[in-house]
C-alpha cells in the first residue's frame, strides 16, 4: 500500500464523506473483502488506501478506524480467510485416513481439498503471488501459519510411514515440495495461463487422483497396495466431509 495507515489524518467534519449505515464489524469485513479485491488486481504497491476507501464508498479515515497500521490489515485478510473462506485444517481433513494410516487417502484428499479452494478463490492466490513477489509482510505471516505448519504435519506423516518401512528413505520435506509443487503448478496453470483449459481439461478430482498415483508410485516400497481398490471411495469421502 502507498500510504502507511499509522500516519493517516483525521477528515475535517466539513469534509468528512457520510456512511452509509453499517455496523462496525460489517464494516470491517466490507474493508477486508475490497481490499483483497484491489490488492488481486494491483498488488500492494499499486494500491492506496484512498482507492480502497473509494471503492467501499466511505472517507479514508474509516480504515484507518479499524487497522490502525497495514499489518493489522494484512493480519486480518489472512483471519478472514481463514475463518470464513479458507479451506479446512488439513490435519482435520484427513485425521481419520491418517489413524488408518491410508497413505492413498491421506495425499488425495489434501490434494483434492487445495485444488477445490484454490478453484474458488482465484483472487487470493493472485493476492499471494503479489505479496511474495513484492516482498509485503502478507508471504511471510501466510509462510508461518499455513505452509510451514502443512509441512511439519504431513512431513511427520511422511516418516511415520517410513518408519513402518511403507516409505522410501526420503527426506520428508522434499517429498511435501514435490507434492505441493503439483498442485501449486495445476492450480497457477488453470488460474493464470490457462484459464480455458487448452493444454489439459480434467477435474479436480482426476488431477488429485493422479497426483496421488505419481507421488505414491515413487516414494512407496510397495506400490501395489495404492492402486485402484479405493480411488472412488476416497473423493466421495472428502466432498462429504467439506460439505459440512
Amino acid at each position: 500500500m502507498s500510504k502507511d495507515l499509522s500516519k493517516a489524518k483525521s477528515p475535517t467534519t466539513a469534509g468528512a464523506l457520510l456512511v452509509g449505515r453499517m455496523s462496525g464489524e460489517d464494516r470491517r469485513q466490507q474493508l477486508i473483502q475490497v481490499a483483497i479485491r484491489l490488492f488481486s488486481q494491483k498488488g500492494f504497491r499499486g494500491t492506496t488506501t484512498k482507492e480502497i476507501a473509494q471503492a467501499a464508498k466511505i472517507n479514508e479515515a474509516m480504515i484507518f478506524r479499524h487497522f490502525a497500521t497495514k499489518e493489522d490489515l494484512y493480519s486480518a485478510i489472512l483471519d478472514y480467510k481463514a475463518c470464513t473462506e479458507g479451506p479446512v485444517d488439513p490435519r482435520e481433513l484427513v485425521a481419520e485416513a491418517v489413524k488408518r494410516k491410508d497413505d492413498r487417502a491421506v495425499f488425495e484428499g489434501l490434494a483434492y481439498a487445495a485444488l477445490q479452494h484454490h478453484e474458488r478463490d482465484t483472487d487470493f492466490h493472485r493476492l499471494l503471488l503479489y505479496s511474495a513477489l513484492e516482498g509485503h509482510q502478507l508471504a511471510d505471516m501466510f509462510w508461518e501459519r499455513n505452509i510451514r505448519e502443512f509441512y511439519e504435519f504431513l512431513g511427520q506423516y511422511i516418516q511415520e510411514r517410513q518408519r513402518d518401512g511403507a516409505f522410501r528413505d526420503i527426506e520428508p520435506r522434499i517429498v511435501v515440495r514435490a507434492f505441493i509443487g503439483m498442485i501449486i503448478h495445476h492450480s497457477l496453470n488453470n488460474s493464470l495461463w490457462d484459464k480455458h483449459r487448452r493444454l489439459l481439461a480434467v477435474t479436480n478430482e482426476c488431477a488429485a487422483r493422479e497426483f496421488t498415483n505419481i507421488l505414491l508410485r515413487g516414494i512407496a516400497v510397495a506400490p501395489s497396495r495404492y492402486e485402484n481398490g479405493k480411488r472412488a471411495s476416497t473423493i466421495r469421502g472428502f466432498k462429504k466431509k467439506q460439505r459440512r
